[in-house]
């Protein structure tokens, strides 16, 4: 390491260990500032080095070239193995070097890099590499749908110019309002291109989770999006609150949730809404998919201890088998010593399909205080449990979302019908006698109100239907 470089890096690691404490507002600001300019410097150096491997590294040299010498066959592994940087930022690292660095003519003359105006502003340190890096991407998919390179180098000018000035997100923006005016045909095949890399992963279980991930074509994320903002918006009453819960000050309806919990239990409460609908009948719902369930007779009697789902590796506490049981019906197998099946019964106490109605028209989605998960999502749970007799009737059922009717089955909150509705009891407090708390809201109450409060003739409301 040269000697410039050894006084850059002390000084640089000697600001971060102060962190900016000891500065005050408009210091810690200007400090901020040179910190990222000298970062934009070394992002492109960093860029620009990294081409230059990869160009010493080119096919053309075969076991003379500087990856091969190395162990490598391609450039970008050997800058992985120095830089200890992921694939990933290599990967970009050489896209853009690539651009903004001088290439060698085929009679050995130096030609201007392939981005110049964007090379300058790299070289000023005005434009980092994530704005570059954008702009080159925008540019070079209009560029393959045959754009005008004459006005693809005014785009490139008038875009890191922006980059000078704005940050780099905003720099995407104006990058794909480019690209769209450049190759304003190309719109459908690139809309085609991104659809077919539409993707979604399911990893292998690790530690009682499983992960998941992949990617959405613009339409798909909008929709996600949408209901994103629909179902978990700040500004999202809760669906069917109770006046009384939104005035008492002792009684706490806030989401526990943290954002992405309720964005995973938006995608998953689509998804069971999905599954329930069942085809050419509106309005009416199926079970969801199997999935079995093992544990122990005794187990799931007591409440205690755990049981075994299909195909998943970690095992389940009691009171998810009890929600799950709770929701999909219970399937009786009897099995021997040695693990032989000696009786196999038949599923029961599902409730039906115009039970779940009925449910979904008294309370209006689930009951828990302050959720607003729509009767599609929802399971129906017995209030009084059906392996103790509970029956699969409306009077014992009530409409819970996924989260809130695994939250009743684990926490000390309790369920009870009273005159035909379900009521929430908090846990007991040595100091507080336990009230129980009428739940749900139902559009059909709402409704009427509404028709009461405006001073409508009974028969008008005798005469509301539920479709």
């Amino acid at each position: 390491m040269n000697e410039g470089l050894v006084a850059a890096t002390a000084t640089t690691a000697a600001i971060a260990q102060g962190g900016g404490a000891g500065l005050d507002d408009a210091e810690l600001c200007e400090l901020l500032a040179d910190l990222e300019a000298l970062g934009r410097h070394v992002d492109t150096a960093r860029a620009l080095f990294a081409a230059e491997v990869e160009e010493r590294s080119r096919p053309s040299l075969g076991r003379d070239g500087l990856a091969q010498r190395h162990g490598h066959t391609r450039g970008a592994h050997l800058v992985e193995r120095v830089t200890r940087a992921g694939r990933a930022e290599v990967a970009r690292r050489l896209r853009v070097g690539a651009a903004v660095r001088r290439r060698s003519g085929l009679l050995g003359d130096v030609l201007p890099p392939h981005a110049p105006a964007l090379t300058a502003a790299m070289l000023e340190g005005t434009v980092g590499l994530d704005a570059a890096s954008v702009i080159l991407s925008s540019l070079a998919q209009a560029e393959r749908h045959g754009a005008d390179p004459a006005a693809v180098r005014v785009a490139e000018e008038a875009l890191a110019d922006t980059a000078r000035v704005e940050p780099a997100d905003l720099v995407a923006v104006h990058a794909r309002v480019w690209r769209e005016a450049l190759d304003p045909d190309g719109a459908l095949e690139r809309d085609g291109e991104r659809r077919a890399r539409r993707a979604f992963h399911l990893g292998r279980e690790h530690d009682g989770l499983t992960p998941f991930s992949g990617t959405a074509d613009p339409v798909s994320a909008g929709l996600l999006r949408a209901a994103f903002a629909e179902r978990a918006g700040p500004a999202v009453q809760p669906r069917f609150l109770d006046p009384d819960d939104m005035t008492d000050p002792g009684h706490d309806v806030a989401d526990p949730r943290t954002r992405e919990q309720r964005q995973f239990d938006i995608v998953f409460g689509l998804l069971t809404a999905g599954l329930r609908s069942s085809e050419g009948r509106p309005g009416s719902m199926r079970a969801t998919s199997t999935v079995t369930a093992v544990v122990h007779l005794a187990d799931l009697e007591a409440g205690t201890g755990i049981g075994w789902l299909d195909d998943v590796d970690e095992p389940v506490a009691i009171p998810t088998i009890e929600a799950l049981a709770c929701e999909g019906g219970v399937a009786t197998l009897v099995v021997g010593d040695a693990g032989e099946v000696l009786e196999l019964g038949r599923t029961e106490r599902l409730f039906t399909a115009p039970q779940r109605r009925a449910l979904a028209v008294r309370d209006g989605g689930c009951v828990w205080p302050g959720c607003s998960a729509p009767p599609s999502w929802c399971h129906a749970h017995h209030v009084r449990p059906w392996q103790d007799g509970g029956p699969t009737d409306v009077d014992n059922g009530a409409l819970l979302c996924p989260a809130h009717h695994h939250h009743l089955h684990a926490s000390p909150f309790t369920m009870r019908m009273i005159r035909g509705r379900p009521h929430l009891e908090a846990p007991r407090h040595p100091e507080r006698h336990p009230v129980a708390r009428r739940v749900g809201r139902s559009r059909l109450e709402l409704t009427r109100d509404l028709v009461d409060a405006r001073g409508a003739p009974s028969d008008f409301a005798s005469a509301l239907l539920i479709v």
